[in-house]
């Protein structure tokens, strides 16, 4: 029987490239979705990965979607936390809910998500929790003080977690990606991009969704049962941590 994988914020963008991979993989994966039914949908009816709905924010959702996955696929025995938002404003003008959203949902979101998976990896002396942070959590950025906090608290959450599960066979670890070429970077005007982004890339171009995809999936294999605590940057040089 093969292992199940459960990604969130997994139909769109750098999470659908995580889902497949892990599908293709061997894997028999969930895509976890926040509120984008048509997108779920033509990704479940392009790839045949099931989805399942509910808002990371929200711990007992998280509860709930988790018993739900298990019940129709199996136990979790691969988390993949990928969900997440931006609220961007320079700090002087950054409004308290802006704040809250994103880090109830990048690194809240994160608990929400491991909490209810944790007992039963422990129980059964095995597990995968992979975070996808970002470049701007470990360097920060202007505009971003609530994603750069929020992302920059999933790696010290993955440190930290790690040391608990290292003797329960459960491996915690986090990549950060720099420019991806997702749909909402590629929305980006041009000239931006051209002149202000993809200079700073010491290779000369955005990452693909695919490049990531196997990251996860070479820190899910049993393979790497000997990296935890570790953060991967996959950025193109543009940043050394």
């Amino acid at each position: 029987m093969s292992k199940v994988a459960l990604v969130t914020g997994g139909s769109r963008g750098i999470g659908a490239a995580i889902s497949i991979a892990l599908k293709q993989a061997g894997y028999s994966v969930a895509a976890n979705y926040a509120g984008n039914d048509e997108a779920a949908a033509k990704f479940t009816a392009e790839t045949g990965i099931k989805t399942y709905k509910w808002s990371v924010a929200d711990y007992e959702a998280c509860v709930a979607g988790v018993a739900q996955v298990e019940a129709d696929l199996g136990p979790v025995s691969v988390l993949v936390n990928n969900a997440g938002i931006t609220r961007d404003a320079m700090f002087h003008k950054m409004t308290p809910a802006q704040w809250n959203e994103v880090i109830g949902t990048n690194l809240t979101g994160v608990f929400n998500m491991t909490h209810p998976v944790w007992s039963g990896m422990r129980d059964r002396k095995f597990g995968r929790i992979i975070t996808i942070s970002s470049i701007n959590g470990q360097k920060g950025q202007a505009g971003q003080a609530n994603y750069s906090a929020a992302k920059a608290g999933d790696i010290g959450f993955t440190r930290a977690l790690a040391q608990e599960g290292a003797r329960a066979g459960i491996t915690v670890n986090v990549i950060c990606p720099g420019y991806i070429g997702t749909d909402m970077v590629k929305a980006i005007d041009e000239k931006v991009l051209a002149e202000r982004i993809i200079p700073q890339i010491p290779v000369g171009r955005l990452g693909e969704p695919e490049e990531i995809a196997r990251c996860v999936v070479f820190l899910a294999a049993d393979d790497a049962g000997f990296i935890t605590g570790a953060t991967i940057s996959a950025n193109g040089g543009q940043y050394f941590s």
